[in-house]
Parts: structure tokens; sequence; C-alpha cells
């Protein structure tokens, strides 16, 4: 696996060439969340379907 460096090159670079400042930003933001959830999932850190229901449902109150 790549370290933090390299996975941001990786990023940057495969945005176009006229992508702004706030685009890559959120491109980085965005690949970080994702290595986050996956992190979490490989330890075992989630819940189910029917309980993020449950908690969405309470959010929308």
């Amino acid at each position: 696996m790549s370290n933090a460096k390299e996975k941001m090159t990786e990023v940057i670079r495969s945005q176009p060439d006229d992508a702004s400042y706030e685009e890559i930003m959120r491109e980085l933001a965005f690949e970080r969340m994702i290595q986050r959830g996956l992190e979490d999932s490989r330890k075992g850190r989630v819940i189910s379907n029917e309980e993020m229901e449950r908690r969405i449902r309470r959010w929308q109150k």
C-alpha cells in the first residue's frame, strides 16, 4: 500500500489540468473518507442497514 504522500500525488495527477484548488481539495477529502470507511469495515466497525435507517429517521425529526 502506498503512503499518504504517494496517494495524494496520485489523486492530484488524476485531476484535469484546469481543476480548481477547491476541486482538488474535495477529491483529496473524498479519497480520505473512502480509506477511513474501508479501514472501519476491515476492523468490523460497521452497523446494519436497518440500524442506519433508524438513525437517519431520528436525525430527520
